[in-house]
């Protein structure tokens, strides 16, 4: 299964889930509804956009951005 590895890329650079959630609005809108769903990791899918815009935020690249478990 693949899942998004949000959570240990915000605790390297520490920072914190409210700190990217704010960040995330600053390029568009994202509900908290949306963005709880892909930090949890109960998502089924993710836009390209919101890919490249974890990326930019968390100076990351996108193979970074997942695991495979």
């Amino acid at each position: 299964m693949i899942k998004l590895n949000v959570i240990a890329l915000l605790e390297q650079k520490e920072k914190s889930k409210y700190w990217l959630y704010n960040e995330l609005n600053k390029y568009s809108p994202i509900s908290y509804t949306n963005y709880n769903a892909i930090i949890k990791n109960k998502t089924r899918s993710i836009k390209y956009e919101n890919i490249d815009r974890l990326c930019k935020i968390l100076e990351c690249e996108p193979n970074d951005l997942f695991i495979r478990e």
